[in-house]
């Protein structure tokens, strides 16, 4: 979708929208990194992203791949930025036509920084001299398909005497068929709100999105404003620099100065923000908190997850709960697919999920995983990594590289109990019958409905423990579940195939909606993954190591078992009352 439609439909509510900037990393973990950065920062409810373009290399290809997985795994409309300066028609029409196949229908239209310091377009290496051309190309190449976005700089490009020429360019880039405006960061609001006003005097009508960019240190802000020319209140100065040294007070302090701006220009009008975030997430998430700009529960989860923007996929609203902390890789393992679930799940058998080709990664470099994880020489010493995950003392573990679900917090001393006993939990969630749809914990989909869940439980557990488990299920009509070792080898009460919705809503005017999904021939494609994490978290350590010899015999000899307590009227609790006297405990 272009994201001018939805600029304009929150400008006709009269509605503060924000969106947020990312740049490409250079390393393969940066990369991962940024992924589950936006995920998280998804559900703050940006109305798009963008992400900023190097040609050459791997870097532009990059920013395409950021673009098309932010909109096919996280849901969120993505702004390709494109530079100009020193290309060719060919290099040009080559990279928009890989977005639109990639269904990316949003740009970004710059001229950027001519190469090796030069000052002067060399009409011999480029096609291109400004943005303006490449807006009236991709304009007269593509029609309507693309929304175009172009850059305003408030206090001029190369500084304040340019100021009025600018504004004329960005006429003539809005009469090329630019869409909307994205501006450079500045911290005088007063004089960009006259700016605003000579742009519209000069027949600009374009939506103007103001970048904000909160403060995080005190030498890479004077670097950034001084390389921009960005002129700042003396006030800012004032107050930054008896605590230049201090990080932590520079960042508050930043916040601050986001939020006092955010709020003079919402006074004045102003309704889009626009937010660099060089990639880091606390600032922009304190920032919006205390602005309370919260987004609607029916905004960020029309679904309990995050529905593709993938033309393929329009239409799929049935998940296996599996892969719920690894969305990338269900959108991978099933991109082949001709039809996506819409309103049941149907037969699983067909068609098949795709190999694991590369295998699966711990996200976090060997270092890392070593400070945060220790060296486990035991059963218990893993369950201890478990049980402190669980009580929030760990933020991640190889299988979820974020803290427990909101959802899951209500639970988490019963996980921790469990975990304790050699359960070791790896997805979860709590019953509940009947939540409005706007609660900010159980909450999804359209408002005024009412969401239903099912108690489930997924977790490793060793041969003895499982089979203790499996007597007391076998007195527990209302649950079922499945459990299976690396090899392959299976044990189930579920006498049929078919799958069992664990989430389902009800909502006015609609039917029953089932997203989430337990299903035999998903758990047995899952599986693969989940015991592939532990030779994973094996490779962080030297390969003769009692460590990795240890997160190895547990990948081969354990089980990996879900359950369901199919009762979602019983009491949260309900479903570990089944383990009580099981294992034994171990404490963190």
């Amino acid at each position: 979708m272009k994201i001018v439609d939805k600029i304009n439909k929150a400008l006709e509510d009269d509605r503060c929208f924000w969106s947020f900037e990312y740049f490409p990393p250079k390393t393969q973990q940066g990369v991962m990194n940024l992924y589950d950065r936006i995920e998280r920062m998804c559900k703050l409810g940006p109305l798009f992203i963008d992400v900023t373009w190097r040609w050459g290399g791997r870097s532009s290809d990059l920013t395409l791949e950021l673009c098309s997985n932010s909109q096919t795994v996280y849901g969120v409309e993505a702004n390709m930025h494109m530079t100009c300066t020193n290309t060719n028609f060919g290099l040009i029409k080559d990279a928009l036509e890989k977005a639109k196949d990639q269904g990316v229908q949003n740009v970004l239209a710059l001229r950027g920084d001519l190469p090796d310091g030069t000052v002067e377009f060399d009409p011999s290496v480029g096609e291109f001299k400004y943005a303006t051309d490449l807006v009236k190309y991709i304009r007269s190449t593509y029609g309507d398909y693309f929304c175009i976005a172009v850059a305003g700089y408030p206090e001029g490009c190369l500084g304040p005497e340019d100021v009025d020429r600018d504004i004329q360019y960005l006429k003539e880039k809005q009469d090329a068929g630019a869409d909307i405006v994205v501006t450079q960061l500045f911290y005088d609001v007063d004089n960009f709100m006259a700016w605003v006003a000579k742009c519209r005097l000069a027949g600009i009508t374009m939506p103007i999105l103001p970048g904000i960019m909160p403060i995080q240190n005190y030498g890479g802000f004077k670097r950034m404003t001084e390389l921009c020319r960005i002129e700042v209140p003396q006030e800012i100065w004032n107050r930054l620099e008896p605590i230049k040294d201090d990080d932590q007070a520079i960042k508050d302090y930043g916040i601050e100065v986001a939020v006092d701006m955010i709020n003079k220009m919402k006074a004045g009008g102003v309704r889009g923000f626009h937010f660099y975030t060089i990639n880091l997430e606390r600032s922009t998430r304190l920032v919006l908190e205390k602005l309370n700009f919260v987004p609607a529960v029916s905004e960020v989860r029309p679904l309990p997850w995050n529905p593709s923007l993938s033309e393929k996929r329009a239409g799929e609203n049935v998940r296996p709960i599996f892969w719920r902390n690894h969305a990338r890789s269900y959108i991978k393992r099933t991109e082949l697919w001709d039809e996506f679930p819409n309103g049941r799940w149907g037969d699983a058998r067909s068609p098949a999920y795709g190999e694991l080709i590369h295998g699966v990664q711990v996200r976090l470099p060997a270092d890392q995983a070593l400070r945060k994880w220790g060296t486990p020489e035991s059963v218990d010493d893993v369950t201890s990594i478990f049980v402190q995950y669980c009580q929030g003392k760990l933020d991640s573990l190889p299988w979820s590289d974020t803290q427990l679900q909101a959802e899951s917090t209500a639970i988490q001393n019963q996980l921790a109990q469990i975990n304790g006993a050699g359960f070791l939990t790896i997805n979860s969630q709590p019953s509940c019958n009947g939540a409005p749809s706007s609660d900010k914990v159980h909450g999804w989909g359209p408002s005024n409905g009412f969401v239903y869940k099912k108690a489930y439980l997924e977790f490793f557990v060793s041969p003895a423990n499982m089979q203790a488990l499996l007597g007391r299920l076998a007195t527990a009509p209302t649950v079922t579940y499945y459990a299976v070792n690396k090899a392959g080898e299976l044990f189930t009460n579920c006498s049929e195939d078919s799958p069992n919705a664990v989430t389902w809503g009800v909502f006015p005017g609609k039917e029953i909606l089932q997203p989430t999904i337990v299903e035999r021939v998903s758990f047995l494609a899952w599986k693969d993954e989940a015991f592939d994490f532990w030779n994973a978290w094996s490779k962080v350590y030297s390969e003769e190591s009692p460590a990795a010899a240890l997160l190895r015999g547990i990948c081969s000899d354990w089980y990996l078992m879900n359950i369901v307590e199919n009762n979602f009227q019983s009491h949260p609790e309900a479903i570990f009352e089944l383990f009580d006297g099981l294992g034994s405990q171990t404490k963190a």
